[in-house]
């Protein structure tokens, strides 16, 4: 499998291979420090989870504001600057927050971040969509995520080991992987904006951002992401009311919730390319509902069981339902984008995940303590079975937007995977 794997990472444009190198490096950073962020404010400052959840929505809300910005921007001004520009503040940023001893100041910093830090997620998804054929998207978005899991897999091990020397260095390590980035990204990767067709005129900033009211009346699109939304509330759970609940409700540790994570994370390193190579022959929309199917027998397991074993049985189908949904989900997103809207779409896209994390986990405390922890799963499973039934209706409605993307998809697998034979066989 990693010998198949490495010759299909052959076919791709060097380009997209440093930009994948260039993630990992990111993300590590940013996995070293987030599994130990709220133990650092709580000692720090001396509080509780409430201020530690009030911080986390105040840098969702700038991450929000900031994804959109930085999509018409991207549009306007290209993905590579913005994403340079987002790289040199969170590193900055990361030091900052690092040596803040106020609270205040650290909730001002985490605004400040959360908005301008945010402005190059949007323009690196429009990168690969700029960087690869339609169809090797949806399989470079999955490269994308293997790396990502990657990071999350060896950032807590190293972040651990940090922490206990100090929690500064933690930042600085943080900021240390950032600034390597945008030095990767500044000597490497090209600008990949789509050259402005002959004769159209050049947009004005406020025209660029005004123009998310065309993306707003993309009314199949915005379905879309509303019924993606609703999968989100649900997810989000994994990362936060679950270790909460097997602690409570169970006596789970904590140290045994992160070995659900790990197998999570170790799961789609091993598996999601396969995995991915296999779903985006399909139809998208039915790869989102069999996903999301995944996701309602996985996160509705965990108000039925009590064996430690069925929990790992939960999240591994939570983990498969992860690696159909985010890949695929993100293709979609870039196959209605317009080319000359790419950076306002897949920003968009984004914030059909920033708002359940601003929302999910409170809701789900609310079901916990109106109708007790149990309700959270049951209805982590009724969400599921919305969702499902939204990306089914959806599958018939953009079955014409979506079928010549499709059909050159498949075409162009076909014709690749035959050349696969005939130069195996040759050899």
């Amino acid at each position: 499998m990693f010998k198949k794997f490495k010759a299909t990472y052959s076919e791709y444009p060097s380009a997209f291979k440093v930009l994948t190198l260039a993630t990992f490096i990111d993300m590590l950073g940013g996995f070293l420090l987030m599994p130990f962020f709220a133990l650092y404010i709580t000692e720090r400052f001396h509080v509780g989870i409430l201020e530690v959840g009030l911080l986390i929505a105040i840098n969702s809300v700038g991450n929000i504001i900031g994804g959109l910005i930085g999509g018409a921007l991207a549009d306007k001004y290209g993905r590579r600057s913005l994403i340079l520009f987002g790289l040199i503040v969170s590193g900055v940023g990361s030091i900052l927050m690092g040596l803040a001893n106020n609270l205040m100041l650290f909730y001002l910093l985490a605004a400040f971040l959360g908005l301008i830090g945010s402005f190059g997620g949007p323009a690196r998804q429009a990168m690969v969509a700029d960087l690869l054929p339609k169809n090797k998207q949806a399989e470079g978005f999955g490269i994308l995520r293997i790396s990502f899991n990657l990071s999350a897999t060896i950032g807590p091990i190293l972040g651990g080991f940090l922490a206990t020397h100090s929690y500064m260095f933690l930042f600085i390590a943080d900021a240390v992987s950032s600034l390597i980035t945008a030095v990767i990204v500044f000597l490497v990767i090209p600008e990949t904006k789509p050259e402005r067709k002959e004769g159209k005129p050049e947009e004005t900033v406020l025209k660029t951002v005004i123009g998310y009211k065309e993306v707003l009346k993309d009314w199949l699109y915005v379905s879309f992401l509303s019924v993606s939304a609703i999968m989100v509330i649900v997810y989000v759970q994994m990362n936060s009311t679950l270790s909460v609940f097997l602690r409570d409700v169970h006596g789970y540790p904590a140290s045994g919730f992160g070995l659900l994570l790990s197998m999570n994370a170790l799961m789609v390193v091993l598996f999601q390319f396969w995995i991915t190579r296999r779903v985006s022959k399909r139809n998208p929309m039915k790869m989102m509902v069999l996903g999301t199917f995944f996701y309602l027998l996985g996160f509705s397991m965990y108000g039925f069981v009590s064996e430690i074993y069925l929990f790992f049985v939960a999240m591994i189908l939570i983990t498969i339902g992860e690696m159909i949904v985010t890949p695929i989900g993100t293709t979609i997103a870039s196959f209605f984008a317009p080319e000359d809207k790419r950076g306002r779409y897949m920003a968009m896209y984004g914030f059909s995940w920033a708002i359940p994390n601003i929302f999910g986990v409170f809701l789900a405390g609310v079901v916990w303590d109106s109708l007790g922890p149990f309700w959270v799963w049951y209805f982590a499973g009724i969400l599921s079975l919305v969702s499902m039934l939204g990306y089914w209706f959806l599958r018939r409605a953009a079955k014409e937007r979506l079928s010549r993307e499709m059909e050159n998809n498949v075409i162009q697998l076909q014709q690749a995977e035959l050349a696969e034979e005939v130069s195996e066989f040759s050899h």
